[in-house]
């Protein structure tokens, strides 16, 4: 018997210890735990690996789920934390003594005091924090004893102590429930950062040691994705009763099973604030040695709507720190000096902008020019003697609040304004005003022997399309003498060639005739698919380099150091970096590392270049490159930390043939967890007008985001973008959505038919801008979508042509030599509008009440239609935005909206969407 018995006592033992560290490590396992007053009615409980947030591929981590349910009233105990502490936390020096208020610094107060800042808190098993000097704490997995209690012992007990749990909440849809905390000591909830309820006193157990502990409830609600829940608890020395905290979740009777998980993994999906609270870089540029790149970073500053910009200088050798700018100063317009480890940038205050100059050698920094008031922009000659500025003069405001308009362009409220060159010599301070008259000059680039400088000037023509002509000029700085170069339509900008013989001109195909012209007879080319010419500036001959090439010029610097130019183009869905051989006439792309390169400078005395750039599943990152050796490296991840536990899904290219048997491009984002044995609801993005929606992260439409949503995620490029060879983009000339329309019917039908795991019953669309345009036009000519999204949409292409700021000129373009009086087959005939009894699925406008792109008319009037049909339909006004949403939490609102009314109509669950804007 006794070998026996202590054979057993070993195996019970063992057993025991493996069960502990089966579940500590996070590993599936089935658990039932015994707490009758919060488990009554309940069939069965499991821990079970995975959650909306947190594929279960990817995190192998201890997590919980309800999967039968037979009482509504059912609670989930959170079984698993993440604990730091308890730590010492006395009371400070003279607390007892009452202060101005006549109050002494009690218990409570120690329980608000902030420590630690939580809410960008993202607790990790293992962690570490570095409480005080000598002291660094470690966040370590506990589990929920007898009754779902998490015992906290005591190091101090005459003293008192804190300590933080904290649990992750992933949620598979928008959940309201109710969170149940006991404990008889104090404690904080926080929710994701903010603070959600407290219990601010201490329950002491009666003599006989009888009682329940304090209980606090509150309603939390979840959208889609990971939550932190922490607790801050604060022992109460005086109080002698344990110091256990049990916390529970009750969900709404609507909740279903399995739409929420509790674990203890930080991993998860990308959310909106991710989007918009990593911090980004607005701007780089590379001193002329190439060994410091200044690179410009902006940061939202939640919850206010406020944002921080600030200046870093980062050695090129390894990308470290050498100095930053930051804490209020306003830092813009950043130029290295073409010499010397120096640079300038300009600094607002209440009397003007100041223009500084940097030493960073001597660690001075001089002013240059003080208190110019609307001083712009500015550039360094090229031997560092002087610094070409402008100024905006602004004319004097109408008292009459009646004004006679001086064209179409006089609508805008600052066209009136006129700016104007003038040159500073450098270090006196001396200047020059160079340019004067009725017309704005704008400065392309100074001459490589710093003599002559290039500018031009824009003025109105409504006697052709584009209704505009830009002259360009240039002018002897010793003289004063101007040489008009010519007169076009279609430019944008030139600059010199290194020798300074020759021009460097981008514009559209038609910038010099038809000589820069690709299509076939007959056909209009698409005058925003840019191009590039090499000018000579002594013959006066064009030479058209990229008529051949497909891809359209965002970027063109012609190199100093070497014979060629770089381009940064857009070649599909890419954004990429071509070297041209100016000797072979020859393009070769560079591997960057990205899909889409965003930003692009060049040392102006070595073959080194700084760029940023991201890709369908990278958030944006700076690179430096050795062109000789075409060799990238990381210079800068400002996102590393907020990203670095998001699982994002595979994205994969996906083309079809249209019926003209010419390939469509497009690409699929797929939810993290994605199982192809499932059924998911879709959504279908596009733009449709001229330009590519191409595979860069984020955005205002994030793929991604959908795609965490539980959404599979089809992107599309319909006939007509750029990037795809000038024939390609000619069929958006005169079109209107008639190609497009066709297209995205007949792709979706293809796409849906070779993916069977999408519910072709809940696929939804959307498109903004233009794009909104083709959502109108979409729900006008098919009914196969269950629900579509417009933002700023346009409903009437005629009151948008003459309504919009730029709509005539947007259709000099789309709509060129066609107008309201002699094309009534796309100013009627193509407008949502006039088509609206045919519209049958349910449409969500969008539109900021201050677009003056597209005027808000344009959902006005849809929306009106729409009501008066009787038919399925929300306008959302954004009070004080423009065609972008840009503010903070007003762009948090407005992309909710938008995933809410997917999740209505393609998941069936109407609750976020109701709790956001009721029911009807």
């Amino acid at each position: 018997m006794k070998t026996s018995f202590s054979h057993f006592t070993r195996c019970f033992v063992a057993i025991s210890v493996l069960i502990f560290l089966f579940v500590s490590n996070g590993c599936s396992a089935s658990l039932v735990r015994s707490s009758h007053r919060e488990r009554a009615g309940r069939t069965r409980q499991v821990i079970s690996n995975g959650a909306r947030g947190v594929p279960s591929k990817a995190c192998p981590e201890h997590s919980r789920r309800v999967e039968e349910i037979e009482d509504p009233n059912y609670s989930i105990p959170i079984l698993s934390w993440l604990q730091i502490g308890p730590i010492p936390e006395p009371l400070p020096v003279f607390g007892q003594v009452k202060n101005l208020d006549g109050k002494t610094f009690v218990l409570k107060d120690l329980l608000k005091f902030v420590q630690v800042d939580v809410k960008n808190w993202r607790p990790k098993q293992g962690e570490k924090l570095r409480w005080k000097p000598g002291l660094e704490l470690q966040w370590k997995l506990v589990v929920a004893g007898p009754n779902d209690f998490i015992c906290c012992r005591s190091s101090e007990p005459n003293t008192p102590e804190i300590t933080y749990l904290a649990a992750y909440l992933y949620a598979r849809r928008w959940i309201k429930a109710e969170l149940k905390i006991d404990c008889p000591h104090l404690f904080r909830i926080y929710l994701d950062g903010k603070l959600v309820t407290s219990k601010e006193s201490s329950d002491k157990l009666k003599e006989d040691a009888s009682g329940q502990p304090g209980k606090v409830s509150q309603e939390i609600k979840l959208e889609t994705g990971r939550h932190l829940l922490l607790i801050k608890s604060l022992r109460d020395p005086n109080n002698r009763a344990p110091w256990n905290i049990r916390a529970a979740l009750q969900p709404d009777k609507e909740c279903p099973e399995n739409a929420l998980d509790i674990g203890t993994s930080a991993e998860h999906c990308m959310t909106i604030k991710h989007l918009l609270d990593a911090p980004t870089i607005s701007s780089v540029s590379i001193s002329p040695n190439g060994d410091i790149v200044a690179v410009g970073m902006r940061r939202s500053l939640p919850p206010s709507d406020d944002s921080e910009s600030w200046l870093e200088l980062r050695r090129v050798e390894d990308g470290s720190l050498l100095q930053t700018y930051r804490g209020g100063m306003s830092i813009s317009g950043i130029r290295w000096a073409p010499a010397g480890r120096k640079f300038s940038y300009t600094s607002s205050a209440k009397e003007g902008r100041t223009l500084w100059v940097v030493d960073l050698d001597q660690g001075s920094a001089t002013a240059l020019l003080e208190n110019i008031k609307d001083m712009g922009g500015h550039s360094w000659a090229p031997d560092g003697s002087f610094i070409i500025y402008s100024v905006t003069e602004k004319p004097e405001p109408g008292k009459t609040g009646v004004r006679l308009l001086k064209g179409m362009t006089d609508r805008q409220p600052d066209w009136r304004d006129r700016s104007f060159l003038y040159l500073v010599n450098v270090p006196d301070g001396v200047r020059r005003r160079l340019t004067a008259g009725i017309l704005s000059t704008s400065l392309n680039g100074i001459s490589p022997d710093g003599s002559k400088v290039l500018f031009t000037r824009y003025r109105p023509d409504y006697t052709e399309r584009p209704y505009s002509k830009t002259e360009f000029f240039v002018l002897s700085l010793s003289t004063l003498a101007v040489d008009s170069l010519w007169t076009n339509k279609w430019s944008s900008s030139a600059q010199w060639s290194s020798d300074g013989k020759k021009l460097l001109v981008t514009g559209g195909p038609s910038t010099f005739g038809d000589i820069g012209e690709n299509v076939p007879k007959g056909m209009i080319p698409n005058d925003y698919d840019t191009q590039a010419y090499i000018y000579d500036v002594d013959t006066r001959a064009v030479d058209p380099i990229t008529r051949d090439f497909a891809p359209q010029i965002n970027q063109a610097i012609w190199s100093k150091t070497e014979k060629c130019i770089y381009f940064r183009a857009t070649d599909r869905s890419y954004r990429r970096l071509y070297r041209y051989d100016l000797d072979k006439r020859h393009f070769k792309v560079i591997d960057t590392d990205v899909e889409v390169v965003s930003r692009l400078d060049i040392a102006e005395n070595k073959p080194i270049a700084v760029y940023t750039g991201s890709s369908a599943t990278i958030p944006s990152r700076a690179y430096v490159m050795d062109l000789k050796k075409k060799q990238a490296r990381l210079l800068l991840e400002p996102g590393k930390r907020d990203f670095e536990d998001v699982v994002f899904g595979k994205v994969e290219r996906w083309t079809f043939l249209n019926k003209q048997d010419v390939e469509i491009e497009g690409r699929i984002y797929y939810p993290p967890d994605f199982d192809p044995e499932k059924k998911y609801p879709c959504i279908v993005y596009y733009y449709g007008g001229t330009s590519p929606t191409t595979r860069d992260f984020g955005g205002r439409y994030p793929k991604n985001l959908y795609a965490a949503q539980g959404y599979v995620v089809y992107v599309l490029q319909p006939s007509g973008a750029t990037g795809f060879g000038q024939e390609f983009s000619a069929r958006h000339v005169n079109d209107w959505g008639i190609i497009v329309a066709d297209e995205i019917i007949y792709g979706v039908k293809r796409f849906l038919a070779a993916h069977s795991f999408v519910d072709a019953n809940r696929v939804g669309c959307i498109g903004a801008s233009y794009g909104g345009f083709m959502t109108m036009l979409l729900a006008t000519r098919t009914d196969m979508f269950a629900a579509a999204v417009a933002h700023a949409g346009i409903s009437s292409i005629s009151s948008h042509w003459g309504e919009g700021y730029w709509g005539y000129a947007y259709c000099a373009v789309s709509a060129a030599n066609s107008f309201p009086w002699n094309r009534k087959d796309i100013y009627v005939e193509q407008s949502p509008l006039f088509h609206a009894d045919k519209i049958n699925t349910p449409l969500l406008l969008l539109h900021g009440m201050k677009d003056t792109n597209v005027p808000p008319g344009e959902s006005i009037q849809l929306y009106t239609a729409l009501k008066l049909l009787g038919k399925e339909v929300e306008l959302l006004q954004v009070e004080g935005q423009n065609h972008h949403i840009l503010q903070y939490n007003k762009r948090i609102l407005w992309m909710k909206s938008i995933l809410s009314w997917f999740d209505r109509w393609l998941k069936g669950q109407p609750q976020w969407w109701n709790d956001m804007y009721g029911e009807k």
